[in-house]
């Protein structure tokens, strides 16, 4: 395009750009630009997280392993922290408060112990959790990936954990008569279960941890009161005998009692059906396709805010 200016000469102007009156949204999509660290969806979300597989392993080995590093004993201190706390709660529960009513003294040591263990894998597993993004925001900052590896790897850290410690759990169930059988298979399903459940809640504290760091000091304070109302120490079908049936099947149904339950059930021969609520396995499914399958969605919705600000 071209004008004449009055002396003669020909000044040439710029040409309109195809672009011009296009919005940035417009722009955007005209030459396939994308939102830097923008959400995807679902189902490409699931298949990043599939391909960070490796990652997502070997960062919580390595956490795991780091985790006692300081210590002179080391990873020992994974068996002998819940042991310790179990003798303390045997002591107070067990000889003082005489919570081991309607069971014997070889059925109450290991379903105290295996309470303490199980419910400590649960606890750590959202201790972790509500850290997960508020306390690698260099790592969440530094690098994309889906954040969503972070709580899943700690929720990995505590089962792995676990499992070192359940050969401790099978020692002390042995030593009090309760010798392998066929019971003792399920407790792989029952593993597995609780395992999509804690990480269910390792994702919905994360998102809450990341927006309120300050919801680690008050987490504490809350899994304590869930441990007391979840039969850690007592049976709640022996101690709340006589209390009206729906207070005793509202307490059953809580998932950590849920998953404590069939963990004992498969391990001490003297802890049959007769404590496990009705449709027992129906239920433990249930809490861990909703928390693990609500935790992920809702800890996905908030994908694109991590580490802002």
């Amino acid at each position: 395009m071209s004008d004449t200016t009055q002396d003669g000469a020909v000044a040439v102007s710029d040409r309109p750009s195809p672009d011009d009156g296009l919005s940035a949204a417009e722009l955007a999509g005209k030459y396939g630009l994308a939102v830097s660290g923008a959400r995807p969806g679902l189902v490409e979300y699931v298949r990043q997280l599939w391909g960070r597989r490796h990652f997502i392993l070997a960062f919580s080995q390595a956490k795991l392993t780091a985790q006692y590093s300081q210590a002179k004993l080391g990873q020992l201190w994974q068996v002998a922290t819940p042991l310790l706390n179990a003798a303390v709660y045997y002591f107070i529960f067990g000889l003082i408060l005489k919570a081991s009513r309607g069971m014997s003294h070889d059925t109450y040591i290991p379903f105290l112990v295996t309470g303490v263990f199980v419910f400590t894998f649960t606890q750590n597993s959202i201790m972790a959790g509500v850290r997960a993004i508020s306390g690698n925001l260099g790592l969440v900052r530094a690098l994309h990936f889906p954040r969503a590896s972070l709580p899943i790897s700690f929720a990995l850290q505590q089962l792995q954990q676990l499992l070192f410690s359940m050969l401790v759990l099978f020692v002390v169930a042995i030593a009090f008569g309760s010798y392998p059988g066929l019971s003792w298979l399920l407790i792989v399903p029952v593993l597995a279960l609780q395992f999509l459940f804690n990480t269910g809640l390792a994702l919905i504290v994360a998102r809450l941890g990341a927006k309120t760091p300050d919801l680690a000091q008050l987490m504490p304070f809350i899994l304590r009161t869930w441990m007391y109302s979840s039969g850690v120490m007592f049976s709640i079908s022996n101690l709340l005998a006589g209390r009206p049936e729906w207070v005793i099947r509202a307490l059953q149904v809580n998932p950590a009692a849920i998953y404590m339950d069939l963990m004992r059930y498969a391990l001490i021969d003297g802890y049959g059906a007769s404590h496990l609520p009705p449709h027992v396995w129906a239920i433990a499914i249930f809490w861990a396709v909703l928390v693990a399958g609500g935790g992920f969605v809702y800890f996905w919705k908030a994908e694109e805010r991590y580490g802002r600000g």
